[in-house]
């Protein structure tokens, strides 16, 4: 049975992942924000700390733990900056998908280089395939013993500062989903270029740019897995990354929670602070439940994935749930704030326009209602 329980090792990353976010991230968000800046030197302290390679092997210079360990990271650092949180969680996607399909060599090559610092971004999305994933137009011809990738991918979180990328692409065009594979790309390969950033909503710290590819040759050796696994790969990493999003998701709501009640306990109205009226507190009761829901739904999820057991349903609860909960939340903290809230002297507005991502990106909301509809057992499983 799941144990709710943290072992001192745990313990001991969570309050290394509080500090460094409430001392190195939390106090520069806002001007990151302002600015559009991506912080790579923070990012890189963050790396070299472990908070980035946190369940990476060991052989490949990570700390060997498991899903639940990144959930506790990603959760602390997104209380703190949610963009920040992105950049730093987000090379496990295409770090999950060289682990699951990757052969040996690949395996050292290129998960010890994310483990000496190294940046990784999965190329999957592109201007008309989002969450259609089975109508990208990316094309890999095979041509003697490389192939010839043509196409582009967009908002592809990290690309600026990527050594590598997880590239999905056609090798049959009228097989569907079927028809896709996957290669390792690296990022210094001719033919190959990265956009400006991408002008964004929120999560301004987090980069996220085009990338185009013209007669890039790769070599056969850096396809992952056969023709035709792309799908199922990308798939098998959505479900590894995805309580990763809804940890973030839950940070996010725990911040605006404890901004929502410091306000609510300082700002009065009628004589008394607003948090005892009834309206106010029941918004603030709403985050907190929200909050702890989302953290059982999304440690359950990550527990099922370290038991060897990776769910797709469990992970399209805590997405789906996480992300619309955070949404809410975040709308709710304006309210609460009233005009403040509207106002950029309150973290609460970037709180709201960094929390909409999340019902978009790694899956969508309604994707995840597909998901979870379409991977409904019967009867169901009370675990």
């Amino acid at each position: 049975m799941m144990d709710f329980s943290y072992s001192a090792d745990q313990m001991s990353l969570m309050e290394l992942s509080r500090d460094f976010a409430l001392n190195e991230v939390q106090p520069y968000a806002a001007e990151w924000d302002a600015t559009g800046t991506n912080p790579r030197k923070v990012l890189d302290h963050a790396v070299s700390i472990g908070l980035g390679t946190i369940s990476l092997a060991p052989e490949y210079g990570g700390g060997g733990a498991g899903l639940i360990e990144e959930v506790i990271v990603a959760e602390e650092v997104a209380y703190a900056c949610a963009g920040f949180a992105s950049s730093l969680t987000l090379t496990s996607l295409p770090a999950s998908a060289v682990a699951l399909a990757g052969n040996r060599d690949q395996k050292a090559e290129y998960l010890s280089r994310i483990g000496s610092g190294s940046y990784a971004s999965f190329g999957m999305t592109e201007p008309a395939a989002g969450s259609n994933v089975a109508g990208i137009t990316t094309r890999a011809v095979l041509d003697g013993d490389s192939y010839i990738l043509n196409g582009s991918k967009t908002w592809i979180t990290n690309a600026p500062m990527a050594d590598f990328f997880v590239v999905f692409a056609k090798t049959t065009l009228d097989a569907g989903r079927k028809g896709i594979s996957a290669f390792i790309v690296e990022a210094s390969s001719a033919g190959l270029s990265v956009g400006p950033p991408l002008p964004k909503l929120g999560q301004k710290a987090s980069v996220s740019s085009e990338v185009f590819f013209e007669n890039v040759r790769v070599p056969v050796e850096n396809r992952l897995g056969d023709e035709g696994q792309g799908y199922s790969i990308a798939m098998r990493a959505f479900t590894h990354s995805r309580p990763i999003i809804a940890a973030m998701a839950v940070g996010l709501i725990r911040r605006c929670l404890d901004e929502s009640h410091q306000y609510a306990s300082e700002r009065l109205s009628m004589g008394v602070p607003i948090s005892h009226h009834q309206a106010i507190g029941s918004k603030l009761a709403e985050m907190s439940w929200k909050a702890s829901a989302g953290r059982l739904l999304t440690h359950k999820a990550a527990w099922l994935a370290d038991q060897g057991t990776p769910s797709v349903l469990s992970a399209g609860h805590a997405k789906l749930f996480t992300a619309d909960a955070a949404v809410e939340s975040a709308s709710e903290a304006v309210q609460v704030h009233g005009g403040m809230g509207y106002s950029r002297e309150y973290p609460v507005e970037k709180l709201y326009r960094d929390a909409k991502l999340y019902q978009i990106y790694e899956g969508s909301s309604e994707i995840q209602r597909i998901v979870i509809s379409r991977s409904i057992s019967t009867p169901t499983d009370p675990s």
